[in-house]
């Protein structure tokens, strides 16, 4: 996606989406948030060669599912949507992000920006009379290593609605 938006300027508008449930493999811990960088990197690495091992194979990009609102620390399980036949090994848990409505946002620019398109995100739910869930997910369509210059980075922002039926 071509985007003219820098300095993490969301680009588009929200948009409303339905997700189908996705097989995934993670890494899921308690990190503090200077820690991420490094947990991730450690995560999709393990994650890989787990799913190797079992002869999964990734069907999309890393991403990371926050669990609650992030503070010093966060619950969070970064890994990769899956498919072929994965089991729990190795530190690698199997699981799913559940089938959900939500707001997804195309985030482009450095990742200590990304608050500025999850406010964007959060405005648009609370114009729509949506509540948000307290889990949230991101898909990093960038590689760091191969995208050097952190304008250029795009992340797509899941952030479920949560579910007041019952």
């Amino acid at each position: 996606m071509n985007s003219s938006s820098t300095n993490g300027d969301a680009g588009l508008p929200p948009r409303k989406v339905h997700l189908p449930e996705q097989p995934v493999a993670v890494v899921r811990e308690q990190v503090r948030m200077d820690a991420l960088p490094a947990f991730f990197g450690r995560a999709f690495g393990t994650v890989l060669a787990a799913a190797q091992r079992q002869g999964a194979t990734p069907t999309g990009p890393p991403f990371a599912r926050y669990h609650g609102m992030p503070g010093e620390t966060v619950d969070v399980e970064a890994g990769f949507p899956i498919t072929g036949t994965f089991t729990t090994a190795d530190g690698v848990l199997a699981g799913t992000l559940p089938e959900t409505d939500a707001l997804e946002a195309i985030h482009t620019g450095p990742y200590d920006t990304l608050r500025q398109t999850y406010g964007a995100i959060h405005q648009q739910m609370q114009a729509d009379g949506l509540t948000p869930s307290d889990s949230m997910w991101e898909y990093y369509l960038s590689d760091p290593e191969k995208e050097p210059d952190p304008d250029t980075w795009e992340t797509r922002i899941i952030w479920p609605v949560a579910d007041r039926t019952g």
